[in-house]
């Protein structure tokens, strides 16, 4: 039986039901344009992600699919593979089968005979290739992280010091010598995203410059340097952010983008004077982090149909509450992207634009341009919007316009930095919102903080003492039942020796009823709203820590850090 004939691209994206016939015209005008292939055309466009262009293309060429994000990789395979013909042809060995000498070999485009060619006059004889279609960024970001760092930054700091030129750290796409600073401060950006990494720190101290990165919420010292290269290091951050040089007195704020493994990575720069000189920080803003799906936002079953129940209804404010850095645009976003289709309308203006996505419309708040929260909203409205988010909640002004716009029957998202769900009530009333107003308006609140994940490869289990039992809310006594089994942090090789991989959100979804609505209008205290809340079936955040405790996928010490775990003892 022979293979099906090949459908064209376009066509079978069609007929998925992936694409309209609009937007593959939209497509083939660029692609002339341009001369780019047709798939790579429509990733660019944000007509299809890159995860269904690789399926489609296997379906297509009768060729499997591999996915990289999820690779245990094989030493073997590297070896027979150098890096440079690896970058040159995009492919990437994903395992050697000692028995059938056969290589497993990850390309962009499979049907790329000269390439194949190439790489089998190469190896050995007698090993065959066997092709898998993989995403182009998948396969440059591998590439970049399982054959050793590209940029080595001893090496470079080597050839500041003694003006010898490092030539394994200049690359090989780049053939012209790049000067050594430039190069340090890609390494660094580079080296803090491979890890991870959500914000880069350089403190200058009175003899040395201090670099740190904040992994999973916590400070982690990465590099000591002379104080002597933090002039110039600071000189290239300032010119690649758009900051002013000349500047060293006053605080500046600018922007980097950069592409590393052929994805693009965002950071936002911000230089501080302090008694030893600038101190910068950069914020990475990692779009393909950025958006999670609504279930993978860590809820237990009744808590997701709860949120989803929020999200159904048509008009409202929905808040979403919590300190800096607990994760919130991520679940505003995730929560967007869920119910982001054709029919609906969505609008956002922020400070600034985190994470641009499609079919929403989004702008950035600008205040020399004389448009501010309440501004923004208010033109918004003229722009027959369904869904509008608003960054951040700050003012009177800003959070009467979003009420207003709940009233017109418009579903209304934003931030609030409040400690709990219920306690974002009070603050509404602190701004200066009307408690009548209020009622009847919010659809929910969600509060939320991130607690790091245990490593599941080093975890160890341990059996809960009196008090961690008291905690958890089991019987103290353990004779009548099994004794509850908790985990604690050990650290290994994968998780730096942390103990510690990834974090993972606990939530309280507070979603309001007829007796908090008349609670609120009456501005009853919080302890009435949470007793009415708890009639109700509220869990707190507490209780969603000890939840992910019991489960085995974090520590107390963890949700203790950023929950307040006394009340469970009184």
């Amino acid at each position: 039986m022979g293979e099906s004939p090949k459908i064209p691209l376009g066509k079978l994206l069609i007929q998925k039901g992936v694409i309209s016939e609009d937007q593959l015209r939209i497509a083939l005008i660029e692609q002339k344009r341009s001369g780019e292939p047709l798939g790579k055309m429509m990733i660019a466009l944000g007509f299809v992600t890159e995860a269904i262009m690789r399926e489609a293309l296997s379906e297509n060429l009768h060729t499997p699919s591999a996915d990289l994000n999820s690779l245990v990789v094989d030493a073997v395979a590297l070896k027979l593979i150098p890096k440079e013909v690896a970058k040159r042809y995009r492919v990437f060995p994903i395992v050697y089968q000692r028995d059938t000498d056969n290589l497993v070999l990850a390309m962009s485009d499979t049907s790329n005979i000269v390439a194949l060619d190439q790489i089998n006059a190469m190896l050995v004889q007698g090993i065959t290739i066997t092709p898998m279609l993989a995403n182009e960024s998948d396969i440059q970001r591998a590439i970049d992280q399982y054959y050793g760092f590209e940029l080595s930054i001893d090496g470079i700091l080597h050839e500041i010091e003694t003006g010898e030129v490092n030539y394994a750290s200049l690359g090989t796409l780049s053939d012209e010598y790049s000067q050594p600073m430039v190069r340090l401060i890609d390494a660094l950006l580079a080296d803090a995203v491979q890890n991870g990494a959500s914000d880069i720190h350089f403190e200058p101290e009175q003899s040395f410059l201090r670099i740190r990165y904040r992994i999973d919420g916590i400070l982690r010292q990465i590099r000591s340097l002379h104080k002597s290269y933090w002039p110039a290091m600071a000189v290239r951050l300032k010119v690649i952010s758009k900051m002013n040089i000349a500047e060293t007195r006053a605080p500046q704020d600018g922007r980097i983008a950069i592409k590393f493994s052929g994805r693009q990575i965002d950071f936002r720069a911000s230089a501080q004077p302090t008694t030893h000189g600038e101190n910068i920080v950069l914020r990475v803003l990692d779009r393909q982090k950025g958006i999670v799906p609504l279930d993978g936002l860590g809820l237990d079953e009744p808590e997701l149909t709860l949120l989803k129940l929020m999200i159904a209804r048509p008009d409202g404010v929905i808040l979403v509450t919590g300190p800096t850095g607990s994760g919130k645009t991520t679940t505003l976003y995730s929560i967007l992207n869920h119910i982001n289709t054709e029919s609906v309308n969505i609008m956002t203006l922020e400070d600034p634009v985190e994470y641009p996505m499609n079919m929403i419309r989004q702008t950035s708040v600008n205040e020399s341009a004389k448009m501010g929260f309440a501004d923004g909203i208010r033109s918004m409205m003229r722009q027959d919007p369904d869904v509008i988010l608003v960054g951040e909640v700050r003012d009177k002004e800003t959070a009467e316009m979003a009420f207003a716009a709940a009233m017109t029957g418009h579903q209304v998202y934003s931030t609030l930095h409040t400690n709990s769900a219920v306690g974002s009530i009070s603050r509404l009333l602190d701004i200066g919102i009307v408690a009548d107003v209020m009622a009847g308006n919010i659809i929910g609140v969600i509060a939320q903080r991130l607690v790091r994940r245990l490593c599941p490869h080093c975890r160890a289990p341990n059996t809960a003492d009196p008090l961690e039992r008291r905690l958890l809310g089991l019987p103290e006594d353990s004779r009548g039942d099994t004794p509850a089994t908790l985990y604690r942090a050990v650290g290994c090789e994968r998780c730096a020796h942390q103990g510690y991989k990834g974090r993972l959100a606990i939530m309280e979804l507070l979603k309001m009823n007829a007796e908090l609505d008349e609670l609120v209008a009456r501005r009853a205290s919080a302890r009435e709203l949470r007793k009415a809340a708890h009639a109700a079936g509220f869990k707190t955040l507490v209780d969603d820590g000890m939840r992910r405790v019991l489960e085995g996928v974090t520590t107390l010490e963890e949700v203790s850090r950023v929950v307040d775990l006394t009340d469970r003892l009184s």
